[in-house]
């Protein structure tokens, strides 16, 4: 299995996801992300890798250990009210991440996360990318609009997706 896993890395190139996320899809998934925010205090950040290379890859490292280190590298854990989310899709194992920071994580909780991240990874099997990350900002967004419903402050991250 880690050879098959780490074949599909080195096999998964920039093109494949720049065709699984276009200009296009990268637009529309910005502003679900403005629509989101607009109704709740919670920050959210997408990023979709292609792979994984180099040492991380060798050594094994799970989606959910390089969606922290994402968390920690974009400082989305840097907001004034603990508020941050991070959606990550590592695209050559067609695995989803959610990670929240504490104010949010402890209100929602792993297993919501987990069921949304299922859903979003049935949609990428079908190659339906861009539905399958809108749509996990609207279930991300029902949960925020929940728990932080308070609107009125700044935007601290920016809403833009990023591609690695």
């Amino acid at each position: 299995m880690k050879t098959l896993r780490i074949l599909k890395h080195l096999l998964t190139t920039h093109g494949q996801v720049t065709r699984a996320f276009p200009r296009s899809a990268l637009n529309a998934i910005e502003a679900a992300i403005k629509a989101s925010e607009a109704t709740h205090a919670g920050q959210i950040r997408f990023v979709v890798e292609g792979a994984l290379d180099g040492m991380p890859l060798f050594r094994g490292q799970s989606p959910k250990n390089r969606a922290i280190e994402l968390f920690a590298q974009l400082r989305v854990w840097d907001t004034e009210h603990n508020n941050g989310l991070l959606i990550y899709l590592l695209l050559a194992d067609r695995a989803v991440e959610i990670v929240a920071d504490r104010g949010v994580h402890a209100k929602v909780g792993t297993e919501a996360w987990g069921k949304i991240c299922r859903q979003m990874e049935m949609a990428f099997k079908l190659s339906n990318y861009e539905n399958g990350v809108i749509s996990g900002v609207l279930a991300v967004t029902q949960h925020l609009v929940q728990h932080f419903p308070d609107n009125d402050r700044l935007n601290e991250l920016p809403d833009r997706p990023v591609v690695l």
